[in-house]
This record gives structure tokens, C-alpha cells and sequence, in this order.
């Protein structure tokens, strides 16, 4: 009895295709977490806030937010560098006033940052308003 050479060919042909199928979905999912991402300032949008740790959560988020937008002119540890110390910055501005120099800028130099928005820059003023 003589094997048909194609079946193999056959078998490589449709496993390479499911490849294809299971690659182009999981690039799927990649790509709508980076726009989610993009859309939200580069950070994740996911933020987990049980009974316990939900502020240490939201300290923590608000902790990388500034040092992926701020740290650069304010200083990883917040002692300043181009830009002024914000160590004590809740003991200068509330909160709302954080917000308004945030989303505006100053005439001082600093730049707006249009793309904090949300939770994200309510989570950033409120961290910078509790450094007294």
C-alpha cells in the first residue's frame, strides 16, 4: 500500500494557518491595550483598589505617573532640578490649585500636560498636595 505525499504538506499547511489565527489575535489584544495605554497618558488603566492597600495603590500609581511626566524637571525624589522642589508643595498649593498648574502650565516655564486626565491627575494631585 502506497502512502499519499501530500497529507503531510497537508497536515504542516493547516497547522501553519492556526499559527497565523492564534498570532494575529493575541496582536490583536496587544494592540488595544497599547492604545488604551497611549490614550491614557502611557500608563495602564487598570487600577486594583481592595479594603486593604487601595491607597498605597493609588499612591503608587501616582508615584509613576510623576516620574514618567515630572521627574525629569522636578527630580526623581522630588528636590528639584530644572524645575522647582516639590517637597513641601502641598504645604503651597491645595489640591485644585496642583490641578489648575498641572493642566495649564505656568508662566514660569512649566508645561501643560493636556494628557493627565482623569483619575490619573486627580491620583497625582492628590499625592503632590499630601508632601508637606
Amino acid at each position: 500500500m502506497k502512502k499519499n505525499p501530500v497529507i503531510p504538506y497537508a497536515i504542516i499547511a493547516g497547522l501553519g494557518i492556526l499559527a497565523v489565527i492564534i498570532i494575529a489575535v493575541i496582536g490583536i489584544d496587544q494592540r488595544q491595550a497599547i492604545q488604551e495605554a497611549e490614550e491614557n497618558g502611557g500608563e495602564p488603566t487598570e487600577q486594583t483598589e481592595g479594603e486593604e492597600g487601595g491607597e498605597s495603590t493609588t499612591a503608587d500609581a501616582a508615584e509613576q505617573i510623576f516620574q514618567t511626566n515630572c521627574s525629569s524637571c522636578h527630580g526623581a525624589d522630588l528636590s528639584g532640578a530644572n524645575g522647582p522642589d516639590l517637597t513641601e508643595v502641598g504645604s503651597r498649593y491645595s489640591q485644585e490649585e496642583i490641578t489648575e498648574i498641572v493642566q495649564n502650565g505656568t508662566d514660569g516655564g512649566m508645561p501643560q500636560f493636556p494628557q493627565i486626565q482623569g483619575e490619573d491627575l486627580e491620583a497625582l494631585t492628590k499625592w503632590l498636595s499630601e508632601h508637606q
